[in-house]
């Protein structure tokens, strides 16, 4: 295996200024962007031998802060080489046996002599203890040391930051011999970088992070702040995966956040008021119905009234009708006219007076999916009305529909899931409220759902997810068959699932007044109030 002799040299592919090496049969690599090049015909890479420690001497650093003592303790050395004064730093075996040397030149160009190996700088002279600091280069390592005493356990990457994994790696007994691990690496991007790459290597509650501030330890030092070094080790927090996170670690976020959820109530029903507490942002509704009861007009009487008593802006992805049968539906809402009936009749004056009245302020947005419903083109634009929009509600009918338009395999039941626990992950990421229409299953009891049979979550059609992932399960019930026109038109509200509040159960009654063209509260004595 060939070796390292000059490490941290530009890469001239990527442009980093130190992530490439060069190895005694004279190709470099570039531990950034994993460039390989190869020498020309002819050339030739030499390499150096160890430096006897007797053509060598310990010195104070005045400009690093560091002093001849501290140098001699990890084995740092000075002299005179063809390439200039440079500074030496000596990696060791077990034993002690030299087996490289590091040179830094003054404009910080390195060279190595001897037998490359990834080992800590300072690594033999500690065997096991209690803290482990880890810094990036040799000089951080010297600081650290030195503000602790020389006493501490303290060593540095060989091979700068891009050799963390792979030291970490080739020497994980040796880590997991000590309580903690504390890894201070630079506080710029490859730094950060290399903190990433060895999260998760060592075993758990061992790996904590350091944090400077300034650029490094040294840097730390010389700025006059040493006592920061002290403190970034005995305050580094412990590395947890993301998405982790321990209470007593958040009490100041949790008591600062003094916002409370925002309620909005439904259009109608006292009763459903009572049990849901309403509808709020950052949560995901359910509401589902026999075919042909009325979902999508309850939901546009949802739409309407948080835009128009609310002042919302609310997201409208109609699957089943075109942009243009929406507006005219919610428009038919405002002027309490049934308008897809008598639309030849209109008076089109005022009624442009209506439309602006009612769209104008432009916080009603549609998707127009001119028949495409792919997966990744629907979840896009219902992002896009959440975080490009900033709608603060979308309304979705319905998921059945979706479904049938997304190539998944055939598995109706696989991608039901996938969608749901999208639609769910797009909610608690963006804060936007959402309710979702679904059908039902085909009823396999003694009434069918378009006859007023009562619905349970677990009539919901397609996965278990449809009950399971949403906040809140609203259910209509109505009779679309009973001989009386008054039973006909009206609908039961059945709250199916409540995170919120708790409560389920009969919410209330709706009325559909078909000569206003809006399906309106009905109060029933008898319903249960909470």
């Amino acid at each position: 295996m060939s070796e390292i002799v000059q490490a941290h040299i530009p890469c001239p592919y990527c442009g980093s200024h130190d992530a490439a090496s060069l190895y005694d049969d004279g190709h470099t690599y570039c531990f950034s962007c994993h460039h390989t090049e190869f020498p020309k015909e002819g050339e030739e890479v030499v390499k150096h031998a160890i430096i006897p420690h007797e053509d060598m001497e310990f010195k104070t650093l005045r400009a690093r802060g560091l002093t001849a003592e501290t140098c001699q303790r990890y084995g740092y050395y000075v002299t005179h080489t063809k390439l200039g004064v440079v500074q030496v730093a000596e990696y060791c075996d077990e034993d002690g046996s030299v087996l490289f040397q590091k040179l830094r030149t003054k404009d910080k160009k390195f060279y190595l002599n001897g037998t490359s190996a990834y080992r800590f700088f300072g690594q033999n002279l500690f065997h096991s203890g209690k803290k482990l600091v880890i810094t990036e280069g040799e000089i951080d390592c010297l600081t650290v040391s030195q503000m602790g005493g020389n006493k501490w356990p303290v060593v540095s990457l060989p091979h700068g930051c891009t050799s963390a994994k792979r030291t970490f790696k080739e020497n994980l007994e040796w880590l997991e011999s000590f309580d903690e691990v504390i890894v201070m690496f630079d506080m710029d991007a490859q730094g950060r970088k290399a903190v990433k790459d060895v999260q998760g290597m060592l075993s758990p509650h061992k790996l904590k992070i350091a944090d400077l501030p300034e650029k490094d330890a040294n840097a730390c030092l010389v700025a006059g702040k040493g006592d920061a070094i002290i403190q970034a080790i005995f305050t580094a927090k412990e590395y947890r995966p993301d998405g982790i996170i321990n209470a007593a670690d958040i009490e100041e976020e949790f008591f600062d956040d003094d916002t409370e959820a925002q309620c909005y109530d439904y259009p109608w029903c006292k009763g459903l008021k009572s049990i849901t507490k309403g509808l709020r942002k950052g949560e995901l509704v359910m509401l589902t119905a026999g075919t042909g009861i009325g979902k999508s007009t309850a939901a546009r009487e949802i739409a309407y009234k948080l835009k128009v008593k609310d002042g919302l802006k609310i997201g409208l992805v109609f699957l089943e009708e075109n942009p243009k049968k929406t507006l005219r539906e919610l428009l038919s809402i405002h002027v309490e006219k049934p308008l897809s009936i008598i639309w030849g009749s209109v008076d089109k004056e005022k009624l442009k007076t209506a439309y602006e009245e009612l769209f104008s302020d432009k916080r009603f947005v549609l998707y127009d999916h001119f028949g495409s419903i792919e997966s990744g083109n629907l979840l896009s634009r219902i992002r896009y009305l959440a975080v490009a929009e900033q709608c603060d509600f979308i309304i979705f009918d319905h998921i059945s529909i979706a479904v049938s338009g997304m190539d998944e395999g055939g598995d109706e039941r696989k991608t039901i899931d996938k969608l749901m626990t999208q639609l769910r992950s797009l909610v608690e990421e963006t804060g936007v409220g959402m309710i979702v229409i679904s059908h039902l299953k085909k009823t396999s009891g003694e009434k069918a759902f378009e006859e007023g049979g009562i619905i349970s979550l677990d009539d919901l059609r397609g996965s278990g997810t449809l009950k399971q992932l949403p906040d809140e399960v609203l259910a209509l019930e109505r009779n679309q068959q009973a001989e009386d026109e008054s039973e006909r038109n009206l609908i039961k509200i059945r709250v199916l699932k409540n995170r919120f509040a708790g409560s389920t159960g009969l919410a209330g009654y709706l009325h559909w007044d078909k000569d206003r063209h809006r399906l309106l509260g009905e109060e029933d004595e008898s319903c249960q109030e909470f």
